[in-house]
C-alpha cells in the first residue's frame, strides 16, 4: 500500500460498550477503605476471584467495590499478567477505568500495557489507541511515574510482554505507540517516536515497514531532515527499506541541501534492485533545479521515460519552477507545449510560479497574459495568484493596479497571509498613498490582521502630515474596539500630530481615553500636549499637565522646559520666563542650544538687546556649537538696534564657521540697512540672497520698498 494512503484508525469516544450509563459502577467520591475481612483466604481464592471479575461479560461492580480495596498496584499485576488471554478485554477496560475513577487506583505501566497488547489482540484497536493517548497525556493515574522517561517505560513494558500475544500483535503495538507519538504528541518534536524506534533497533527489533516509512515521512514533513537520514541509516542495518523508505530519505537529503548525498543514495537504490517511481524521480529532479541544474533535471527526465516510469503533472512543474528561476522564459513555453501533450494541464501552482516569474523580471504585460489563460481554462486565480501582480504592479510603480489586486483580495473574501497585506501597505506609505494604506489597513482589521505597530506609526504619522487627521484618530479608535489598542509610540505619534495642526480638543480627547483606560502614556506624549498648549498660547493649561505628569511620576526633561519656556515668551511673559530658567538650572538640567534660542528670542521681542548678547557671549564662553537659528536671532537684534556692522560682521562670522545663512537671515539684515537708508546695500544683499538660491520673500521687498521711500 502506497504510504500516503495509510491512515490511522480513528479514536471512539466511547469508552464503556453499555447502552445507557452505570450509576452504580461510578461515583463522584472515592469509595472509603472498608475494614472487612477480605472475601477470600488464599492466595489461589484470590486469583480465582480477580479472575472470575476480569473474566466476566461485564463488570461487577460490587465484586469490584470488595476487591480493590485489598488489592496493590503491584500484587494486581502479577494477578493480571498470570491470567493474561482468560482475561476479556472490555470488562478488563471498565475495571481499569472504575478502579481509577472511584478508588483511585493507580495501576503500573506494565498492567496498562498488559490490557493495550489484549485489546489489540481482540481487534479493538480505537480503545486500545484511547487508552494508550490518555495514559501519555497524563489523564489516568500510574504508580511511579517517572515523567522524563515516560515513553521508554511504556516501550520497555511492551517488549517485555512478548508472551502474552503473538508476534503480529506485538508488532502492532510498538506501530501504536510510534503512530500516536507521531500524530497526537508532535508538540514533543517527535523525540519520543524516535526514542521508541531506537530502543527497539538496539534490542534487535522493528516496528512494520509501513510504520518505519510513515516515521520517516512524518520526519521529513517536520523538516527534521537529519533524524529522518539517521532513523533510515538504523533501519537499514535491521530491516529491508523498500522504494518509499528511500524516497522518504532521497527528498530529506534533496530539502535540506545535499544533493549529492541524495544521488548518491538514487544510484545505490538502483543497484540494491529497487526501482525509483515517480516520486522518487521528482524529488531528484526539483532538487536539482532548485539549485539551478537544470542540465541533471533534463537528463533525469530522459533517464525516467526510458525506464518505464512516465513524468508527471509535479515533474513538468518542478521543470518549469526552475527555468523560472533563471529566467529561461523562452524554453518555458516548449516544456508547457510537451506537458499539455503528454495529456497534463497546467494547474493553479504551475500558473502561479508563471506570474510569479513573470513579475519579478518585471514583465507584468506577460503575467496578465498568463492569468487571462489561466482563467480561460476556467481556473480561479487565487490569493498566490494576486500576490504576486500586486507585487509586480508595486514593482513597476503601478499604483493603482497594485491597489486594485489587494482590495480583490480582500474584499473576495481570499485567505492572504496579513505580511503580505502589511508589505503593500507599507509601500502605499512610501509612496504617500496614505489614503489607500489607510483604507486598506481598516479592510485588514475587519479580517482581525492587526498592522505592527511600526506599521501603524508609520500610517499614522503619514496621514497627519497629509492632514487627515480625522482618519489617523479613527484608526486609532478602531484599534481600541478590537482590544488591540495602540501602542504607546503610534499613540504619541497621533498626539503630537494632532497637537502640531492645532486640534487640542482631539489630542485630548484621545489622552483622556487612554487615562481612563489605564493606558501607558509617557514623558514624550504630554511633551507633545505641551508643545500644543504652548503653540495655541495655553500657557496655564501647559502647566497643569506638567503638574499632572510630575504626580504621576513623570519627570520633565529639559524638552519640557524648552516647550514651556517658549510658551511664556511667545505671550510675552519674559519674566515668568526667567524665573522658570533659573528652576530648571537648579533642578541639574543642562540648557542646550535650543534653550538659547528661546530666551535670546525672548528677550530680542522685549527689545533687551544687551541681554541678548549676553546670553550670545555666553554660547561662546561654552563653546557651544553654534546653529543658524542664534545667529539669526543676534543679527535681528543688532538690526533693530541700528547696529548693521556688527550684524553684517555676525554675517560673515557664521559663513566662516560653515554655517549658511538662510532666507530668514537676508530679511533681518535687508530690513536692517534700509532702516538706515542704505538701500543699495540692501540690494546687493538681495543679490547675494539669490546666488544662494533664497527666492526674497514680501518681507524683503516691503524693507526695500521702505528704504526707498526714506
Amino acid at each position: 500500500m502506497h504510504l500516503t494512503r495509510f491512515k490511522i484508525s480513528k479514536t471512539t469516544p466511547v469508552l464503556f460498550p453499555f447502552s445507557r450509563r452505570l450509576v452504580c459502577v461510578s461515583s463522584t467520591q472515592p469509595h472509603k477503605e472498608h475494614h472487612q475481612d477480605p472475601p477470600w483466604q488464599s492466595q489461589d481464592q484470590l486469583h480465582l476471584w480477580v479472575s472470575s471479575v476480569l473474566s466476566h461479560s461485564s463488570l461487577d461492580s460490587s465484586k469490584c467495590s470488595a476487591l480493590l480495596p485489598h488489592l496493590s498496584p503491584s500484587q494486581f499485576d502479577q494477578l493480571f499478567f498470570s491470567i493474561g488471554l482468560k482475561a476479556n478485554p472490555m470488562t478488563c477496560l471498565n475495571f481499569f477505568y472504575f478502579a481509577s475513577n472511584s478508588f483511585k487506583f493507580r495501576f503500573t505501566i506494565h498492567s496498562y500495557c498488559t490490557l493495550i497488547l489484549l485489546l489489540i489482540r481482540s481487534k479493538f484497536i480505537p480503545p486500545a489507541r484511547l487508552l494508550l493517548i490518555r495514559l501519555i497525556d497524563g489523564n489516568l493515574p500510574v504508580l511511579n511515574l517517572d515523567s522524563e522517561k515516560f515513553h521508554i517505560e511504556i516501550a520497555n513494558a511492551l517488549f517485555g510482554l512478548t508472551s502474552v500475544v503473538g508476534r503480529f500483535e506485538w508488532t502492532q503495538a510498538f506501530d501504536l505507540l510510534i503512530h500516536v507519538y507521531s500524530t497526537q504528541f508532535r508538540n514533543l518534536g517527535f523525540s519520543c517516536a524516535v526514542d521508541v524506534f531506537y530502543l527497539l533497533a538496539r534490542k534487535g527489533t522493528f516496528p512494520s515497514l509501513k510504520t518505519c516509512n510513515f516515521l520517516l515521512s512524518s520526519l521529513v514533513k517536520a523538516n527534521e531532515f537529519e533524524k529522518c537520514c539517521e532513523v533510515f541509516r538504523v533501519m537499514s542495518e535491521g530491516a529491508c527499506p523498500d522504494v518509499f523508505s528511500f524516497t522518504n530519505v532521497i527528498n530529506a537529503l534533496c530539502k535540506g541541501g545535499k544533493m549529492e548525498n541524495a544521488i548518491e543514495l538514487f544510484m545505490k537504490m538502483e543497484k540494491l534492485g529497487i526501482s525509483p517511481n515517480v516520486v522518487t524521480y521528482n524529488c531528484i529532479i526539483n532538487g536539482l533545479c532548485q539549485n539551478g541544474r537544470l542540465d541533471n533535471a533534463f537528463e533525469l527526465k530522459e533517464k525516467m521515460t526510458v525506464k518505464g516510469v512516465q513524468p508527471n503533472l509535479k515533474t513538468y512543474g518542478a521543470l518549469i519552477n526552475g527555468l523560472i528561476k533563471l529566467n529561461f522564459f523562452d524554453k518555458v513555453n516548449h516544456v508547457l507545449d510537451e506537458m499539455i501533450g503528454s495529456g497534463f494541464n497546467p494547474n493553479v501552482v504551475v500558473f502561479n510560479n508563471l506570474i510569479d516569474g513573470y513579475c519579478k523580471m518585471g514583465n507584468i504585460e506577460g503575467a496578465l497574459k498568463i492569468k487571462d489563460v489561466m482563467i480561460s481554462k476556467n481556473i480561479t486565480p487565487t490569493s498566490v495568484t494576486l500576490y504576486s501582480l500586486m507585487q509586480g504592479f508595486c514593482k513597476s510603480d503601478q499604483i493603482e493596479h497594485a491597489e486594485n489586486a489587494l482590495e480583490e483580495i480582500l474584499s473576495s473574501g481570499l485567505s492572504i497571509h496579513p505580511d503580505n497585506c502589511y508589505s503593500v501597505v507599507h509601500w502605499l506609505c512610501k509612496k504617500f498613498r496614505y489614503h489607500s494604506a489607510f483604507r486598506f489597513t481598516k479592510m485588514m482589521l475587519s479580517r482581525n490582521f492587526r498592522p505592527s505597530d511600526l506599521l501603524l506609526t508609520m500610517l499614522v504619522c503619514g496621514l497627519c502630515k497629509d492632514g487627515k487627521h480625522l482618519e489617523a484618530t479613527e484608526l486609532w479608535f478602531r484599534l481600541l474596539e478590537k482590544g488591540s489598542p495602540a501602542s504607546k509610540v503610534t499613540s504619541n505619534a497621533l498626539i503630537h500630530g494632532l497637537c502640531g495642526a492645532g486640534k487640542l480638543p482631539e489630542a485630548s480627547r484621545i489622552v483622556k481615553e487612554m487615562l481612563e483606560r489605564g493606558l501607558p502614556m509617557d514623558r514624550i506624549t504630554y511633551n507633545a500636549l505641551i508643545l500644543g498648549f504652548c503653540n495655541e498660547g495655553k500657557v496655564e493649561g501647559c502647566f497643569r499637565l506638567r503638574e499632572e505628569m510630575t504626580k504621576r511620576g513623570i519627570q520633565p526633561d529639559i524638552y519640557t522646559y524648552n516647550f514651556l519656556l517658549r510658551g511664556l515668551c511667545n505671550v510675552g511673559k519674559l519674566d515668568d520666563a526667567i524665573k522658570l530658567w533659573d528652576e530648571f538650572k537648579a533642578s541639574g538640567l543642562i540648557s542646550n542650544i535650543h534653550t538659547y534660542g528661546i530666551m535670546m528670542e525672548g528677550y530680542c521681542k522685549a527689545n533687551r538687546i544687551e541681554d541678548v548678547e549676553n546670553l550670545f557671549n555666553e554660547l561662546l564662553s561654552k563653546k557651544m556649537e553654534l546653529n543658524s537659528i542664534v545667529y539669526n536671532i543676534i543679527i535681528k537684534a543688532h538690526c533693530q538696534n541700528g547696529n548693521v556692522a556688527a550684524a553684517l560682521q555676525l554675517l560673515e562670522n557664521m559663513k566662516s564657521k560653515g554655517i549658511l545663512p538662510n532666507c530668514a537671515t537676508y530679511s533681518s539684515l535687508i530690513h536692517g540697512v534700509c532702516n538706515i537708508g542704505l538701500v543699495e546695500d540692501a540690494k546687493h544683499l538681495i543679490d547675494e540672497m539669490r546666488k544662494e538660491g533664497f527666492v526674497p520673500n514680501v518681507v524683503c521687498y516691503t524693507a526695500l520698498i521702505g528704504g526707498y521711500c526714506k
